[in-house]
């Protein structure tokens, strides 16, 4: 009965502005999206944001062992009283944006990241996760479609920015499907879609300092109508550009992410 005033609970908790909140309710769109993921049994899941748990119980189904992480209280206190009794579930209080996913990562073995993440704190998200790729395998996410066109984008594209490079040089990036307001409760305002990110094991193009790397891919979108010659100005010579094969009169959105690997590691 327990299991069961807190699954009607759950279903009456109300999402919250401030969170972010659109909850999956689709069933189509569940089923296409555990079909996608195909967990199996020994792997581990990481949830962000499991919300009144659309995806969970399959997922821990199938892989025998997940792990959760939501901010909100109340839904975190009704998920514990649905899933609490699971073997192999865990849930934890706490904000994904400063969570150490690798401390849940033992003896080696690599998570497989799954969410629906608030449109919100997306990309600051994606990048804390990035600096937990080493335990990580992949990571699966619903996300506005405007984000994940960015991501997957490619050089000459409108679309193609920061966001794009600092991805695309750490990951292979994919758009899967996408998925519309209706899948959601209350329905976004905007389109979402479904995106898969493997990390590399060996990146394509060597970076050998990561920190100046993401220092000139920040600065030369800077100013997106400007030429390298400007936004780089002070930070990489016309003529390091030249040794890299780069023309410094052309906007960043011209670059490769292997064209900013080399100016990063030639000023190194």
């Amino acid at each position: 009965m327990e299991i069961i005033q807190g699954y009607n609970a759950l279903m009456a908790h109300k999402a919250r502005k401030r969170f972010g909140q659109n909850f999956l309710h689709d069933p189509n769109v569940i089923d296409r999206i555990v079909r996608t993921i195909q967990p199996q049994p020994e792997q581990h899941l990481v949830e962000i944001g499991p919300g009144q748990g659309a995806i969970t119980g399959r997922l821990l189904a199938l892989a025998n062992k997940l792990d959760a992480v939501e901010l909100d209280r109340d839904l975190v206190r009704l998920l514990d009283g649905k899933y609490a009794s699971c073997s192999g579930f865990q849930l934890h209080s706490a904000d994904a944006l400063a969570f150490d996913f690798c401390q849940l990562a033992s003896g080696g073995e690599k998570l497989r990241i799954i969410g629906n993440l608030p449109y919100n704190i997306s990309t600051p998200l994606l990048f804390h996760l990035l600096e937990n790729r080493q335990c990580i395998r992949d990571m699966h996410f619903m996300l506005q479609k405007e984000v994940v066109e960015r991501m997957v984008a490619g050089p000459g594209s409108k679309t193609y920015g920061r966001l794009s490079v600092m991805l695309q040089a750490v990951c292979k990036v994919q758009m899967l499907f996408p998925i519309g307001p209706g899948a959601f409760q209350p329905a976004p305002k905007v389109e979402s879609a479904f995106v898969r990110l493997i990390p590399h094991d060996k990146p394509p193009f060597p970076i050998e300092n990561p920190v100046l790397f993401a220092k000139v891919v920040t600065q030369a979108f800077s100013q997106r109508r400007k030429t390298l010659r400007n936004t780089l100005k002070g930070l990489i010579s016309e003529e390091t550009m030249q040794s890299c094969g780069i023309d410094p009169s052309v906007r960043a959105e011209q670059l490769s992410v292997e064209n900013f690997a080399c100016l990063s590691n030639t000023c190194a």
